[in-house]
């Protein structure tokens, strides 16, 4: 009998890293906001404790539903649906000071999703005081995500890499850049990159969008 062998370059399995480490992490998180609406039920809903622990744990569960899309695997016959990615988005920056505005309609492939996700926390890393994020697809073929806010980190490595430099060590803040580059590349799309005083754009071109 043949032996298959998997050999998957490094990204590849980082990818799989991530689904494994999201899921794994979901079910006790799921217990924990289980055993805080228990908690509430008993009389403690108003406390201040369990106010912050309940805000808390929301945001985390927020952050694992992107991060497990964004960093995660995602097959070619995967789909995202509207309502869910609009969902996860609504949980993650509902109620901050970056809003994000997700203009895609219908299912989309999960690759589609992932890049967009992907999009999103590159623009989000150069908000430092918040901003207004935008997610569009103006023509076929075209994926484009705008962020205007009242200042743009121009310096960042990350926007570097997107603009073709790769002359910095990448650090573990700026995944997502790296992994934007990787996912452009395996579906075949190419990256461009405006910025100005208020705003940074990114889009994705290529024919599987």
């Amino acid at each position: 009998m043949d032996q298959i062998v998997f050999s998957p370059n490094s990204q590849d399995l980082s990818a799989l890293v991530a689904s494994r480490l999201c899921h794994d992490l979901g079910n006790p998180l799921g217990a924990v906001s289980n055993g805080v609406e228990l908690l509430q039920m008993s009389g403690m809903a108003n406390s201040p404790e369990m106010a912050l622990i309940a805000d808390a744990l929301r945001d985390t569960e927020a952050r694992l539903r992107f991060f497990r899309i964004a960093y995660g695997a995602a097959r070619p016959d995967q789909h995202i649906s509207e309502r869910e990615a609009r969902n996860i988005l609504s949980q993650m920056y509902g109620a901050g000071r970056l809003t994000v505005d997700w203009l895609l309609t219908g299912d989309l492939p999960r690759h589609h999703v992932k890049s967009a996700f992907l999009m999103i926390a590159c623009t989000e890393a150069a908000l430092p005081m918040g901003g207004h994020i935008t997610i569009a697809q103006p023509e076929r073929g075209t994926l484009t995500v705008g962020a205007d806010g009242p200042r743009i980190l121009h310096d960042l490595s990350g926007l570097a890499w997107l603009g073709g430099a790769s002359h910095s060590t990448p650090s573990p803040r700026e995944v997502q850049f790296l992994m934007l580059l990787k996912e452009a590349a395996d579906i075949g799309a190419e990256i461009s990159l405006s910025l100005s005083d208020t705003r940074v754009q990114i889009s994705l071109q290529g024919s599987q969008l």
